[in-house]
């Protein structure tokens, strides 16, 4: 079981930072960077489809990376990289969800797609390793607290 949730977050949020990407670089109105970039890889066609893009892949791309962090966090309990990896989807989803008429946008969604991107890169070199070990028993304590005293 904890091999099948070890490859489901590491895929999941590599194929979510991924979407995110592409969704991204078929917007050319709101995202002319990504978009150029995107056509020049072939993605071009993708501007047919921008709508679609922008208000349905990119935040199932943002929920699925969110959701996996999440549960990767359950796994291996660090703190830091959980953090990381969801500072990404979080400022994708409020920028879409609230704050998308604003003038930072762009600057704002670059920057949480150049986040989940380096995140996913960071694992594949550095997977994530539980650190520390969970008892079996849930009641029992640290082995040093049963010292007697002499």
């Amino acid at each position: 079981m904890q091999t099948l949730i070890n490859l489901a977050t590491r895929l999941g949020d590599k194929s979510g930072s991924l979407g995110a990407v592409i969704a991204a670089m078929g917007c050319s109105f709101c995202f002319p960077a990504m978009a150029s970039l995107g056509a020049a890889i072939g993605l071009g066609f993708l501007a047919q489809y921008e709508g679609f893009l922008l208000t349905k892949v990119l935040p199932a791309a943002a929920i699925l990376t969110l959701a996996v962090n999440l549960l990767g966090y359950w796994y291996h309990r660090q703190w830091l990289r959980t953090l990381l990896g969801i500072v990404g989807p979080i400022v994708i989803l409020l920028i879409l969800n609230f704050w998308f008429a604003t003038h930072w946008r762009n600057d704002a969604i670059y920057s949480a797609l150049g986040v989940m991107v380096a995140v996913s890169i960071w694992d594949i070199f550095w997977p994530a390793n539980r650190h520390c070990a969970v008892a079996e028993d849930p009641t029992a304590t640290h082995p040093e607290q049963h010292r007697t005293e002499s």
